[in-house]
C-alpha cells in the first residue's frame, strides 16, 4: 500500500509504523519496517456475490477442508506468539463464516489487531454490533463504482444499496471504514463520484486498487487500464488527496498493488509539491516497494500459505501441517528466499530501472499471469523508458480517465 496522504500531505496515519517505520499517535513505538507481515487470512471461500475480479474465484457454496474453529484458534495462537501486527479476515465473504465473531474475540484477547475485508452486503446493524462487541473496529468495504456499475461488477442487482447500508451501519458503530475500489475500464469514470460519496458519507479512508490478474481477475485483462488512462487516474487520486485537507474532509488515501505509483508520486511531487519531495523519497526508501513475503502474507481457506493474498498459484506450506511462523522463517524454502532477494532475478526493464529500490519489481502475480514467469515484467507498470532511466515525468494531462 502506498499511503498517498502520508507522503503527499505529511500527516501521520494509522499503519505508518508498518509501512515507513515511524510512530503515529496510536502506536506504542515504531517498529522495523516489515519485521513481521500483515496476514491476510481467507477464512472462507464462500461468498454471496459473484465479483468479476475475485482473485479467489469464490462462489456461493460450501468448500471442503476449511479450518475448524479450533484449528483457527491454533493459528491465532501462533500468530500472537510470532508477534504478527495485524490479521485481516477476508474471503470469499468473511461474514458468511458463522464463527467470525469468535475468531475476532480470540484474536483480540491474544493482543492481535484484526480487521475484515468484506463486500458489506451482510453488515446489518445486528451483525455490526456483534462484531464490534467482539473487538472489531476496522472494516475494508468494497465499492467498485456507483450503483449500476457496482451491481454489474458484483453480479447482483441491489448490491450497491446493501453495501452502502453496511457502510453506514459500520460508521454508526464507530468503525474505521475503508472504501476499496479496483480500477478497470468499466469503472474508472466513477472514481470522482466515489471520492464524493466517501466525503459525503464521512468515510475516513479510500483505497484505490489496481487490478490483479488472479482468479476471475485474469479474465479482466482486456479491461485493465492502458498506461495513459492509468496515469490520469493516479494523478486524479493525488489531486483529490491534496484537496481533502483544504476542504476539511481529511480523507486518508492510499493506492494499492501497483508500485509504479511510488515512482510516479515521487516525480509528480517534484513538479507539484516540491516541498514534499525529499520527505517522500526518504519514506519510500524505507518502505522498499512490493513487500510480498516481507510485509504481507496470506493464508487461504484450507490453510495454504501464499506470498500475498492474490498469489494462490504459489504455495509455501500449510498451517494444518506446520505453524505459520515456521513456514515463514524456513531457511530451506528456495522460492521464499528468492522472493525476499528478488532483484537479481528480475527481467528487464526492471533490472535497469532507477526506481527498482522503491518498487521491488511490482506485483509478481501479475507478471506470472502475463508472462508465465514469476520474474517477468509486470505489464501494469506504466512508466515510460525515459522515466525509468532519467526520472523525468512525461506529461499526459490530468484528471480522471
Amino acid at each position: 500500500m502506498l499511503s498517498v496522504t502520508r507522503l503527499l500531505i505529511g500527516e501521520s496515519t494509522p499503519g505508518g509504523d508498518l509501512r515507513y517505520g515511524e510512530r503515529h499517535p496510536g502506536a506504542a513505538k515504531p517498529r522495523p519496517v516489515h519485521s513481521r507481515p500483515i496476514v491476510v487470512w481467507n477464512i472462507t471461500r464462500t461468498c454471496n456475490l459473484h465479483s468479476a475480479h475475485c482473485y479467489s474465484s469464490s462462489h456461493d457454496k460450501e468448500y471442503p477442508g476449511e479450518l475448524s474453529t479450533a484449528q483457527a484458534f491454533g493459528v491465532l495462537d501462533d500468530m500472537a506468539d510470532f508477534k504478527i501486527p495485524v490479521v485481516l479476515f477476508s474471503g470469499g465473504e468473511p461474514t458468511m463464516r458463522q464463527d467470525l465473531d469468535q475468531l475476532i474475540r480470540y484474536a483480540s484477547a491474544k493482543g492481535l489487531k484484526s480487521l475484515i475485508s468484506t463486500n458489506g452486503t451482510l453488515l446489518t446493524k445486528e451483525k455490526v454490533a456483534e462484531l464490534a462487541d467482539a473487538g472489531l473496529n476496522r472494516a475494508g468495504i468494497s465499492l467498485d463504482g456507483m450503483e449500476a456499475v457496482h451491481d454489474k461488477f458484483r453480479g447482483s442487482k441491489g448490491a450497491f444499496q446493501k453495501t452502502l447500508s453496511g457502510i453506514r451501519n459500520s460508521l454508526a458503530a464507530d468503525m474505521r471504514v475503508s472504501v476499496r475500489i479496483t480500477l478497470t475500464k468499466r469503472n474508472v469514470d466513477d472514481l470522482p463520484a466515489l471520492f464524493d460519496l466517501a466525503e459525503r458519507e464521512g468515510i475516513p479512508r479510500v483505497c484505490v486498487y489496481h487490478l490483479a490478474y488472479a482468479g476471475r481477475g485474469e479474465k479482466l485483462l482486456p479491461l485493465d487500464l492502458d498506461p495513459d488512462a492509468r496515469r490520469r487516474a493516479v494523478e486524479y487520486v493525488f489531486e483529490r488527496t491534496q484537496e481533502s485537507p483544504r476542504k476539511g474532509t481529511n480523507l486518508e488515501v492510499l493506492t494499492v498493488d501497483n508500485h509504479a505509483d511510488a515512482a510516479y508520486l515521487q516525480m509528480w511531487a517534484t513538479e507539484n509539491a516540491p516541498e514534499r519531495a525529499d520527505a517522500i523519497a526518504a519514506l519510500l526508501s524505507k518502505n522498499g516497494g512490493n513487500n510480498a513475503v516481507r510485509g504481507i502474507a496470506a493464508i487461504d481457506n484450507v490453510g495454504n500459505v501464499h506470498p500475498d493474498q492474490f498469489w494462490w498459484t504459489q504455495t509455501l506450506g500449510n498451517v494444518k501441517k506446520r505453524p505459520f511462523s515456521e513456514i515463514w522463517t524456513d531457511p530451506e524454502n528456495t522460492f521464499l528466499n528468492q522472493l525476499r532477494d528478488r532483484k537479481p532475478l528480475l527481467s528487464e526493464p526492471c533490472t535497469s530501472c532507477k526506481w527498482l529500490g522503491i518498487c521491488n519489481g511490482n506485483l509478481r502475480v501479475r507478471a506470472e499471469s502475463a508472462t508465465g514467469d514469476p520474474w517477468g515484467h509486470d505489464p501494469a507498470c506504466y512508466l515510460t523508458p525515459e522515466e525509468r532511466t532519467e526520472g523525468v515525468l512525461a506529461a499526459v494531462g490530468t484528471g480522471a480517465a
